[in-house]
């Protein structure tokens, strides 16, 4: 089953009773907005394709268009079943929207509905107290050179002298978050070249794999980042 495979599961519609697929939002039937419950997930409900690269476009008119349809407004004198199901589906669509707007938060979604992306990966936040071994060279010089910042620092030294040592212990790391993207854009590509041709499972959980060891080592450069912009604000002679 490739990732634009539909899982034909049906809901039940608490108006008339009659079956509805699972992502419809209005039932067939009696045409009653359906209360919120098993859904697909964020892409099928906003009528997109299980991929990474997504039109902006596309996506801002499916969710311009699902707000309209759900909006209390427009149950404003229906029965308080149908005013909750719009609330419901008002919040869900907001956060589908909001999730697969930024291309990172798409990435996460799709690992996590894919069985990639673990609770334990999001309890840590997206990021491994454990150096990626891609990374493990830039971390290595960067802690080194921190180590003799933070002595200059603590002796006194003019700010000017080690914020420029810092600036430059920085450049490798920036360099490496260039290619990392670069990285990500071709398994992008790759993911959504295998979900339009159907490839095998192999060549999906190979990418999903690679996408998610992308996603922990960015994670990780970013909060190098972090630390590298907390040690520039860091006042001479102050140290943890």
């Amino acid at each position: 089953m490739t990732s634009d495979t539909p899982v034909h599961t049906i809901q039940v519609c608490r108006t008339c009773g009659g079956g509805a697929p699972v992502d419809a939002h209005f039932c067939p039937q009696c045409t009653k907005i359906l209360s919120l419950g098993r859904q697909g997930d964020y892409f099928a409900f906003l009528g997109v394709p299980r991929r990474l690269q997504l039109d902006p476009a596309v996506l801002d008119e499916r969710f311009r268009a699902l707000s309209r349809q759900f909006h209390p407004d427009y149950f404003y004198n229906a029965t308080p079943a149908e005013r909750r199901a719009s609330l419901e589906r008002s919040s869900y669509l907001n956060d589908a929207y909001r999730t697969l707007k930024q291309p990172i938060s798409r990435m996460a979604y799709l690992l996590e509905i894919e069985g990639v992306w673990t609770p334990a990966d999001k309890a840590e936040g997206g990021g491994s107290k454990q150096v990626p071994p891609a990374l493990l060279e830039e971390v290595f010089a960067l802690n080194e050179e921190l180590d003799e910042l933070r002595e200059l620092r603590a002796g006194g030294a003019r700010a000017d002298q080690w914020q420029a040592r810092l600036h430059r212990a920085r450049q490798p790391i920036d360099a490496k978050r260039a290619a990392h993207e670069a990285e990500l854009e071709e398994l992008f590509r790759r993911w959504d070249g295998l979900a339009e041709g159907g490839g095998t499972e192999a060549a999906r959980h190979e990418v999903l794999a690679a996408l998610r060891e992308r996603l922990l080592e960015r994670n990780y450069i970013n909060n190098l980042l972090a630390g590298i912009e907390k040690e520039l604000e860091r006042p001479a002679g102050v140290e943890r």
